[in-house]
């Protein structure tokens, strides 16, 4: 039994990426914004950092400082919430079973989600404590005083930044390619639980184009990742925040990625050669059999 199928053969061609002036501002109509911005969305979780404690920002743009809201309206923005009881075992991967303690201690963290229209140009997105809460806790740290009157939500400690990021996406994911930044764990292991998560991001223009599908613009991104201690950003006098640090950027060339079948009258005539030559070769053999067996049945006789 011979089968056989048109199979499709993926393509790659790399180009330079198209110059596309981006709008900057809000300002501007949409209109003018259409094209020159990508959705940007972010899923992350803090198990133990309450969302009094946590900020964000979009370059240098802090949800603190009132400048974030000024430049990403809703709906396209960051909310913080306490997360879900399957968000929370996720992020702790603890083994706790009982939902009772989990519900008492998912209020100790915060979840962060959104999407946010951000410009074809490189950026950083940060989520880190906010400046008051490092300020209060590293006052009652230092000097035993405490300038706020609210509750201590890090009960006398370091804030531990912890987290998982659920999905970070750029634009629309490539659908051949993983995601990176899914389903990843930063795990502050030192003994204050404060440091840095440093993401470096590149992404990768790409075309998508399927048989009978029109092409889709999508994007794949290279990432890569390390934890700075305490003790370095103190060596090098930085004003970063204990969190998660993502800088992204686009790449000059883009990729082309076709996936094609041959045409029909090619695959016709392979087919019709495949099954002419098992014909043939069926005939060689049956008249090399049919041969021998009259050659031996004449010596016989």
């Amino acid at each position: 039994q011979t089968s056989v199928s048109p199979q499709p053969q993926p393509r790659h061609s790399m180009h330079l990426a198209d110059s596309v002036p981006s709008v900057l501002f809000n300002n501007a109509s949409p209109k003018k914004l259409l094209g020159h911005r990508i959705p940007l969305r972010v899923h992350v979780t803090f198990p133990h950092l309450h969302c009094s404690a946590l900020d964000y920002s979009h370059d240098g743009n802090a949800w603190s400082s009132g400048k974030f809201e000024h430049y990403h309206k809703a709906p396209f923005t960051f909310t913080k919430r306490k997360p879900t009881v399957s968000e929370y075992k996720e992020s702790t991967k603890s083994g706790v079973e009982n939902n009772r303690a989990i519900e008492k201690l998912r209020l100790e963290g915060c979840t962060l989600l959104g999407t946010l229209q951000v410009p074809r140009v490189g950026g950083t997105i940060s989520v880190s404590v906010s400046p008051d809460a490092w300020r209060r806790a590293t006052s009652l740290l230092s000097f035993g005083v405490d300038p706020s009157k609210d509750p201590d939500p890090f009960h006398g400690k370091m804030p531990n930044v912890t987290h998982l990021i659920h999905d970070i996406t750029f634009g629309a994911p490539f659908p051949p390619g993983d995601n990176p930044l899914q389903k990843t764990h930063h795990v502050m292991d030192n003994e204050s639980g404060v440091a840095l998560a440093n993401v470096a991001v590149k992404l990768v223009p790409t075309t998508y184009k399927r048989t009978f599908y029109a092409a889709k613009e999508t994007y794949q991104a290279s990432v890569s990742r390390h934890i700075v201690q305490p003790e370095t950003l103190a060596a090098q006098r930085s004003t970063l925040l204990p969190g998660l640090l993502i800088t992204y950027d686009f790449t000059p060339l883009a990729v082309r990625h076709v996936e094609s079948r041959e045409n029909w009258f090619v695959f016709l005539s392979s087919l019709v050669g495949i099954v002419g030559g098992v014909f043939v070769t069926v005939g060689l053999v049956t008249g090399c059999l049919v041969n021998s067996v009259q050659s031996v049945a004449k010596k016989m006789d």
